[in-house]
């Protein structure tokens, strides 16, 4: 819900609203800290609340699970030296994934000299690289190693589609003049709101969108075009548009059953989803509201908004 520098999602929001990625970036980070924490004490008071009384857990305990709660899982089978040595680079391509995007200068003048202000092209650059030294130091071999990345690169064929449909749709609206049409219908609107009841409603806006179209990446692409001059109107800064797009979109993929994650998550762990959603909407109502304080105040702090 507060990804910072997540290049599909903020990334691509940031660029179709045609600001820098880092902008925004103090308000992204306010809000993680909040939310997450919010999260955490959320599933630690539940956890404990069970650890006293099992019969208040979500799912009833069967005897299998007694079983398999009572056997030692034993001990996991060490990693070599070169298995080790795949999970460091993989892990040092995202440190400098996220030093590379992060505006530092705007922070810290002095470290004007190391901000990169790298984006898509170099990330794409850094991510190949990386596939390719990972394969060669886990020594998958030529064909192991091509199909490895040809895999990876599938998994994101359909947001690859909907991104170029959805630009597709934005330069037929533009040359079109559609795009001037429904800004001049909905300027009307904004004009009058305040600059929190308007990163408020950008946030309320996007949530029925998100379930529409399940891609972040996406959804970007198609809602920024139109959401992000209507800020210039309202005289709030793109940056909180892109801010609540992603507060949205994050917010809805916690409990739409579109989402892989979710599903996926409740099919492992064996939960009904009527009973997931039971457990969460009191987090979700929580987070919820809490992310429209965080955009109104922030709509209204320069140094939050990215102005």
């Amino acid at each position: 819900m507060a990804s910072t520098v997540n290049p599909f999602a903020t990334g691509v929001a940031s660029d179709s609203a045609g600001i820098q990625l880092g902008d925004g970036i103090v308000l992204r980070l306010l809000i993680y800290i909040v939310l997450v924490t919010t999260s955490v004490v959320f599933v630690l008071r539940y956890a404990n609340k069970i650890k006293g009384n099992p019969d208040k857990f979500m799912i009833p305990r069967t005897e299998e699970d007694s079983a398999l709660a009572a056997q030692s899982a034993g001990e996991p089978p060490e990693m070599d030296g070169r298995q080790k040595l795949v999970i460091w680079i993989f892990a040092l391509t995202f440190v400098i994934m996220i030093f590379s995007v992060v505006p530092w200068s705007d922070f810290f003048p002095a470290m004007e000299r190391v901000t990169w202000g790298w984006f898509f092209p170099e990330l794409a650059a850094l991510f190949l690289v990386a596939a390719v030294i990972i394969g060669l130091v886990g020594k998958l071999g030529e064909e192991g190693m091509t199909t490895s990345i040809i895999a990876g690169m599938g998994d994101f064929m359909g947001a690859a589609f909907i991104i170029a449909f959805a630009r597709g749709v934005t330069v037929i609206m533009n040359n079109a003049g559609i795009t001037d049409t429904v800004l001049n219908s909905l300027e009307s609107l904004v004009t009058d709101l305040s600059g929190a009841a308007f990163a408020v409603g950008m946030f309320v806006v996007n949530i029925p969108l998100a379930f529409l179209v399940p891609s972040s990446s996406g959804h970007a692409a198609l809602a920024m075009p139109i959401m992000a001059p209507l800020g210039d109107f309202a005289g709030v800064s793109r940056a909180i548009v892109v801010t609540g797009y992603q507060a949205a979109s994050g917010w809805v993929n916690l409990f739409t059953p579109t989402s892989a994650i979710v599903m996926g998550g409740l099919a492992i762990a064996k939960v009904r989803y009527d009973r997931y959603l039971k457990f969460v909407w009191p987090l979700l109502l929580l987070l919820f509201l809490l992310t429209c304080v965080l955009l109104a105040l922030g709509s209204a702090i320069p140094v939050l908004s990215g102005e």
